[in-house]
């Protein structure tokens, strides 16, 4: 009897750690399309991309940088900068994407750096 209920409870265990990782990985995806929609709508707005994910916010685009669920920190995401632009070779390049900052794969077996 004893035994049944270890066992019932260790498929349970296991249910649950799997679903706090697929409503973690759920968050990741939407904090990434979140935050890239806004570098798109600045690049829309501006001619240009952000020069950081800060600027996002200062100029209005995102209340605040979304903390990254498995990094637990909205400080260690990773931002990709834009190729440089040939006709001013001055100006910034700004960010032309953003990914997580986290050395942990998902679910399906892709480190969720490459999202």
């Amino acid at each position: 009897m004893i035994s049944l209920i270890s066992v019932l409870a260790g498929i349970a265990m296991a249910n649950y750690r799997n679903a706090v990782l697929s409503a973690q990985e759920a968050v990741l995806k939407e904090n990434l399309f979140r935050m890239r929609d806004a570098i798109d709508q600045y690049y829309a707005d501006k001619g240009k991309y952000p020069a950081s994910l800060e600027t996002l916010v200062s100029d209005g685009y995102l209340r605040r940088i979304p903390e990254d669920p498995f990094t637990r920190s909205a400080e260690t995401w990773q931002a990709v900068p834009a190729e440089p632009d040939l006709t001013d070779p001055n100006a910034e390049p700004g960010i032309f994407d953003v990914k997580s900052g986290s050395d942990r794969v998902s679910m399906m077996g892709t480190p969720f750096s490459e999202w």
